[in-house]
């Protein structure tokens, strides 16, 4: 069969190819009667425009790149979910590429992506979460950014500088620090993370910031890093629960980390939060989904996902933006906290 173009639309509606062109994609007022007799052909024929010839035309291809560490944990698909709803809402698809946390997929997918010639590029975690990135990751980084739109959420290059959407994750974990120290805790300990990364640094920094401020030590003890995954959770409970000096709170690095330190805790016989709290954060589906539900911080995951969006759309059309842009967390109380439990001196 032979495959309907605009030319033929334009010669059976006996009016011009702009005039196709302009009831298409809306660029210009058209008389109805007009409009009408195209609207008819295209829909008798049941047209589509051909996506890549409006591409090279417009010099857009509507899609959008979204590169992150782990499609696994729960807060990135929350993100992702967030970008997709404004993406649509704008007109772009997003091309979704998971790194599983390995640099050498992300450069891979940085000139994937460019080759497929993307409007724009959100990127997550990876590199620009590292304490310590590697200058030649940032100049890969610069040199990208230097053909496209680059946007960055929840992390930073030191060397590049390019448009940030970011949640305050320090105050967020101070809101829930404060919450348990204004439960009565004192014997608080972090589990989980890695100290090279950005985001756990920052957290213990406010822990310790804020037991601190309230007179209470922060012992080398006091963390215990190990990853961020429910297995990690759980194993790292253990050996908290194993120790000649149980606290009476575990603070954990993600919601992940905390689903399998509260299943730990459980299994050992441990009622929280009768002798333990215990912490999340992100406010993934998971905090809402265990019994006790748990104590968490909201990073606003879905407008991290639309800021992004947004700003990558603003400069897409060249505008101007901002580079920084933060979002206030927000401490959601659950079951998993309550009174510090008493001890026998």
């Amino acid at each position: 069969m032979k495959q309907i173009t605009v030319y033929d639309i334009a010669q059976e509606a006996q009016v011009s190819v702009a005039t196709v062109s302009r009831v298409l994609n809306g660029t210009a007022p058209v008389k109805a009667s007009t409009r009408e007799r195209v609207l008819e052909v295209i829909n008798r024929h049941q047209f589509q425009p051909n996506a890549l010839a409006r591409s090279l035309i417009k010099k857009e291809s509507g899609m959008i790149g979204m590169i992150m560490p782990d499609i696994g944990n729960p807060f990135f698909p929350e993100v992702f979910l967030g970008a997709e709803k404004e993406a649509r809402a704008r007109g772009y698809a997003i091309f979704l590429c998971n790194t599983m946390g390995e640099q050498e997929k992300e450069s891979e997918y940085l000139t994937l992506l460019q080759e497929k010639r993307v409007d724009g590029i959100i990127f997550l975690g990876g590199r620009i979460n590292q304490v310590r990135s590697k200058a030649e990751l940032a100049r890969e980084m610069a040199d990208c950014a230097a053909r496209l739109p680059v946007v960055l959420v929840n992390g930073n290059m030191p060397r590049v500088s390019l448009p940030r959407v970011m949640t305050d994750e320090a105050a967020g974990f101070r809101l829930a620090a404060q919450h348990l120290i204004g439960l009565g805790h004192r014997e608080i300990r972090f589990i989980g993370g890695e100290s090279s990364i950005t985001a756990t640094v920052q957290k213990v920094q406010a822990l310790k910031a804020v037991m601190e401020e309230n007179g209470l030590p922060f012992q080398p003890d006091t963390v215990l890093y190990g990853g961020f995954s429910i297995a990690c959770g759980r194993k790292l409970m253990e050996t908290v629960l194993a120790g000649e000096k149980r606290p009476t709170a575990v603070m954990c690095v993600n919601d992940n980390v905390a689903v399998g330190a509260v299943k730990a805790a459980l299994e050992a016989g441990v009622h929280i939060p009768g002798e333990l709290s215990v912490t999340g954060f992100d406010d993934t589906l998971l905090a809402s989904s265990i019994t006790p539900e748990l104590t968490t911080v909201s990073q606003n995951s879905h407008a991290l996902g639309e800021y992004a969006v947004q700003l990558l759309h603003q400069m897409i059309g060249n505008e101007k933006v901002k580079k920084l842009t933060v979002l206030e967390p927000q401490l959601i109380c659950r079951q998993s906290t309550g009174p510090a439990a008493f001890r026998q001196k």
